[in-house]
């Protein structure tokens, strides 16, 4: 005899009421209820609240607030208007001041708890601007039919829809006050029902936009976005299929290359708008020259710079430092960083293509592991640098310091480079790269 399957269970309605315990690494407010852990979106530690359950699970349920009944002396009102529906921010409730305290003691409790490590030095938080920072991002586009509008902006803070939002308080100022903008031109389109994204790069210089387009444009659509551009002094680039068909139709010629630069070390890196760069810039430029100054380069070394990206660390290390190896994963990446060494006249560093999560197997087959390094510095993504990390005894470096946009694999890197390399963990500290957000980046420096 066939079960009938068991019906999803109904969420409680009515609002509950819950002492705020702590703050969790996503940014939400932690209660328990009847022994219960509840992570509640838009509540601070200590708060009394009221809120709506959106989900139970076994381990753990989620909630969003509904009433703040005693408010956080760290509670201010969010800048944004669109605050309470995008999911772009997630502490614009928080003042700035407790954001980066907050991801201080994330770094910290990582260290401690899943590293078994404590640094000798804790640096003073690294700082920027909080507002108008955020230089590269997608923005999902969406026509509503029963709005009879266009959307354009981030996704709900709950659900998969896009918010409805007519501009963005952490894009760059040349992004963030013109949504409303882009909605105007993208609702006058015949295929505004087929463009699902933008993407947007900016330089020191120039903004560029890279339009994701489903079905071909008409002469008339193409003929508004080229309008469009030139009115707000954008670079445009049309992408039909996949990332390789992306193709720049304004300005039509002459070069138009986006950049940034590194005044204290005289370099200029150049980057396409699909490249990864450093997305806020206040703190990049504060970022590069703490790392070099804690490698401890006298012009002597031999650095090896890993998951280098555009060259973003090595070229001003190599103006530091006598010979520098970059390593990164993407081949398009490799070669900017050839041409951008070149541009900059900078002859001292050599570049590799390679896999820096593969196998031990493959790694260990790379030419360049095969050299003596006196520093190293690595910049890897979220999942960290385990596996490279694991063949670091041989180098024997005298000098790490690792650039981390996860706390909780810098933390079991750090383990690993202190309890297995003998290692000690000389320093480390925050930088807020990405306000108003519980994002956490962080540097450490490792000395053997």
């Amino acid at each position: 005899m066939a079960r009938r399957r068991s019906r999803k269970q109904r969420l409680p309605q009515d609002p509950v009421t819950a002492e705020v315990e702590s703050l969790s690494h996503e940014g939400r407010g932690v209660a328990h209820i009847d022994g219960k852990a509840v992570f509640i979106s838009g509540a601070l530690p200590g708060e009394k609240v009221t809120f709506i359950y959106t989900s139970q699970n076994r381990s753990h349920d989620e909630g969003k607030i509904e009433e703040v009944l005693t408010a956080s002396p760290d509670r201010v009102e969010p800048k944004c208007v669109h605050y309470a529906i995008c999911g772009g921010c997630s502490l614009q409730h928080l003042s700035s001041e407790a954001q980066i305290k907050y991801k201080q003691q994330s770094m910290l409790d990582g260290l401690k708890h899943l590293g078994k490590v404590e640094p000798e030095e804790i640096f003073e938080p690294m700082t920027g601007d909080a507002w108008g920072y955020r230089r590269k991002a997608r923005l999902g586009v969406k026509f509503v039919i029963k709005k009879d509008k266009v959307l354009v902006g981030f996704r709900e803070r709950h659900g998969g829809f896009l918010a409805d939002m007519n501009s963005c308080e952490v894009l760059h100022e040349s992004i963030g006050v013109k949504l409303q903008d882009f909605q105007t031109l993208i609702y006058q389109m015949e295929s505004r029902d087929s463009t699902p994204q933008i993407e947007v790069a900016v330089g020191d210089k120039d903004t560029a936009l890279i339009v994701r387009h489903l079905k071909p444009l008409s002469a008339e659509d193409t003929q508004l976005w080229i309008g469009f551009a030139e009115e707000h002094n954008f670079q445009l680039y049309l992408q039909p299929k996949g990332p390789d068909t992306v193709h720049r139709i304004w300005p039509e010629t002459g070069d138009v290359s986006l950049y940034y630069e590194h005044k204290a070390f005289d370099t200029r890196v150049e980057f396409g708008p699909q490249d990864f760069f450093q997305v806020n810039s206040s703190i990049n430029i504060q970022m590069v020259p703490r790392a070099v100054d804690l490698l401890k380069l006298t012009g002597t070394e031999r650095v090896l710079d890993l998951f280098c990206g555009l060259g973003n660390f090595t070229l001003p290390i190599a103006r530091n430092a006598a010979q520098v190896t970059g390593v990164e994963g993407d081949l398009v990446m490799v070669k900017r960083a050839r041409e951008t060494a070149i541009a900059n006249g900078i002859e001292n560093t050599d570049y590799f293509a390679c896999n820096l999560m593969g196998t031990e197997q493959e790694l260990k087959s790379q030419p360049w592991l095969k050299k003596q390094y006196d520093c190293i510095l690595l910049d890897p993504p979220r999942s960290g640098a385990k596996e490279i990390i694991e063949l670091f005894g041989k180098l024997k470096a005298k000098r790490i310091v690792y650039v981390s946009c996860h706390p909780a694999t810098l933390a079991r890197d750090a383990g690993e480079l202190v309890h297995t390399h003998g290692y000690k963990l000389v320093g480390a500290g925050v930088m807020d790269m990405f306000p108003q957000t519980a994002h956490v980046e962080s540097i450490a420096v490792f000395e053997r």
